[in-house]
């Protein structure tokens, strides 16, 4: 029975996606910018889309304003007696309980703090009174013990407002933490609720924000604390009595400048609107642990499972075979229909979806899945390899005519100067012109290319896409192969420059050809099967002509020999690039970039050998030599990357390649 064999390589788009997700989430809780993107669009939908709601017939607030305190000779501390008398007239109707959010840290009139102390112990409904355990907000010694007796331990809560770290928003309802003393003393919501019989989670939760029951009305029914005190009577029994009696009433400042803190709100409003007094934070804190609300998000568990989905789509338009224009199109178009459904959805039910993290895993998915598992281009690339690797030298053509021996499967171990060549931004080009457009192109290029190589005798062993490689003293004897080499790179690079000229001038975005060129030993011969064989060369020195085609981008250049070939090369001119070590290598090789005669007697390129020499010998005016340079010429690369190096330190040629 056959085995069954599965292509692992149908993971790799499932693998990139989960990658993804995983990436996203991780870039929303770490990193200060995305986290914040994401707050803020999490809060402008808050503000934005919050489905209106009923004002509150459970808490009511009341303020003590600006009106208020122009009733007293001095701002702060509030009025002892005052404070005494609102909490008097509050208890006589009968409230659930009293929550009075004002710090008791200084000592004032003696008379007024023994009647408000008074009160506050014998009052006949629940109360708590906020406390600040920070020597910081509280003055050392004297304020701290003052705090300590004025609010008896079992009615003390804690007056902080939870914020985000990244950009001081108030989001999260505070549990409690312990005091100076060591006992836990609750935030003010669950210390209220606590009062009352109710139980909630001693961990940070999301505030589950109340949403307005029209643009001119809010959340939490309001009265003034001078109203209370100072209406008459009767008026007051009227119209204070009932928004008081059974309502667990919050006491608390409402002023310009004083304990007002950023919420999601200002994500939309400007001012006030968006940035709230304590005490609305804490009503909306209270009322949501009150009423079980859920806040909107669905945690952590629920934000994953939804990056990994849009990351699953972003998959399968990276693998997708339209062209990456509509791709991108399609990304978007499913980006705006996340986005607008994520909307509608909290509007209508309260549910708020993640957008940030999912579209930042679908984009990454599909990029990641077109980088990892090839794009439009590099199809099109293996296209071109199957149709013109038929393309062989005339000379091997007639060589295996007369020796078909040559035919048989086995190598031969000899040595070769290997040239590649690979045109930059094929990808790019590709996806400018038109299919046919792009083969009538590459067609014509090729054909320039081969044509150059066989005149200088060499072989084109392949083509990979718009990459040649080409061989030389293959299968024939050619002594001077090095020079010939060479002179072929010289010659092809003329006229790739030239063919790139008329290209773009033509509108055709053709890219620079890059050339590398190594000598050394290699197994030639014919590899394949019956059915197929490829007259090719296989080892090491094969692979370093590759890599020195490469490293052509690193330095900037157009060419790139190894110092094996310079070495042959008695009658061409030459400029030292650096001695590299790719990668996967131990040891340095010498790197050349060829000139022609023109070039290579200028006055800067005899500047260049002097200031390389120099760096060779780790001189001290090397620095200075290569800045000269440098000035003259910013766009040559190699004077960039020495520089570059020697102002790090590094006074030497020998670089050591992390990239293939």
């Amino acid at each position: 029975m056959a085995k069954l064999r599965f292509d692992f390589k149908k993971l790799i788009p499932v693998a990139v996606a989960v990658l993804s997700a995983t990436v996203a989430m991780a870039a929303v809780t770490k990193i200060s910018f995305v986290h914040q993107a994401d707050q803020f669009v999490r809060d402008l939908e808050m503000a934005w889309l919050a489905a209106p709601e009923p004002q509150s017939t459970d808490i009511t607030i009341v303020t003590i304003s600006e009106q208020t305190l122009k009733l007293f000779p001095y701002r702060e501390p509030v009025d002892r007696k005052f404070l005494a008398d609102l909490l008097t007239r509050l208890a006589e109707w009968k409230p659930r309980v009293i929550a009075l959010d004002v710090l008791f840290d200084e000592p004032t009139d003696p008379a007024k703090d023994d009647q408000l102390r008074s009160t506050i112990a014998d009052l006949p409904v629940p109360l708590l009174v906020s406390y600040v355990g920070d020597l910081e907000v509280v003055e050392r010694g004297q304020g701290q013990k003052y705090l300590d007796a004025f609010v008896p331990p079992g009615d003390r809560v804690r007056a902080d407002i939870a914020t985000d770290p990244f950009d001081g928003t108030a989001r999260e309802v505070e549990p409690g933490y312990p005091g100076p003393d060591g006992t836990y003393i609750p935030g003010f919501a669950r210390g209220v609720l606590l009062k009352i019989g109710i139980e909630t989670p001693a961990e940070k939760t999301t505030v589950a924000w109340r949403g307005r029951p029209d643009k001119d009305h809010e959340p939490f029914g309001q009265i003034a604390a001078d109203s209370v005190v100072n209406f008459k009577p009767a008026v007051a029994e009227r119209f204070l009595k009932p928004k008081i009696t059974g309502k667990v009433v919050l006491i608390g400042a409402d002023f310009s400048l004083t304990d007002r803190h950023r919420t999601p709100f200002a994500a939309l409003y400007a001012g006030n609107q968006g940035i709230l007094p304590g005490i609305v934070i804490h009503a909306h804190s209270l009322d949501g642990l009150m009423t079980g609300r859920r806040p909107p998000g669905l945690g952590m568990v629920v934000d994953f499972c939804t990056a990994v989905f849009l990351a699953a789509i972003g998959a399968a338009l990276g693998i997708a075979t339209i062209s990456l224009p509509l791709r991108i199109v399609l990304g978007t178009v499913i980006a705006v229909i996340w986005w607008a459904g994520g909307g509608a959805l909290f509007h209508y039910t309260g549910v708020m979806l993640t957008l940030v993290t999912p579209t930042i895993s679908m984009a990454a998915s599909m990029w990641g899945t077109e980088a990892v598992m090839g794009h439009e281009a590099r199809q099109q690339k293996e296209f071109i390899q199957g149709v013109f690797s038929r393309y062989v030298s005339p000379k091997v053509v007639g060589e295996l005519i007369r020796d078909p021996a040559k035919l048989t499967l086995e190598g031969e171990r000899r040595a070769a100067t290997f040239l590649f060549t690979d045109v930059a931004g094929f990808t790019t080009m590709s996806e400018a012109v038109t299919g046919a457009q792009l083969a009538q192109v590459l067609n014509l290029y090729l054909n320039g290319m081969v044509r150059v190589i066989q005149q200088h005798d060499g072989l084109v062993d392949k083509f990979i896409g718009d990459a040649v490689f080409a061989m030389f003293n293959v299968p024939l004897d050619q002594p001077d192969h090095y020079e010939r080499a060479v002179h072929c790179a010289l010659e092809l690079d003329r006229y790739a420059e030239k063919f790139r000229a008329e290209q773009n001038a033509a509108g055709v975005p053709f890219g620079v050809t890059r050339i590398g060129v190594h000598s050394g030993m290699a197994t030639v011969g014919n590899f394949g099967s019956q059915d197929k064989m490829e007259y090719t060369a296989l080892g090491d020195a094969v692979n370093t002509a590759s890599r020195l085609e490469g490293l052509n981008k690193y330095f900037g250049t157009r060419t790139c020999v190894s110092e094996v070939t310079h070495a042959e090369c008695k009658g061409i001119a030459f400029r030292p690039m650096g001695m590299v070590i790719v990668k996967g290598k131990t040891q340095a090789l010498g790197v050349f970039e060829p000139l022609s005669e023109e070039h290579a007697q200028s006055d800067y390129i005899k500047r260049y050998l002097h200031a390389y020499q120099q760096l060779e010998a780790g001189a001290e005016d090397t620095l200075a030599l290569f800045e000269e340079l440098y000035a003259e010429n910013p766009y040559d690369g190699c004077v960039e990357i020495h520089l570059e190096r020697l102002r790090q330190g590094t006074l030497s040629p020998e670089i050591a390649m992390t990239e293939k």
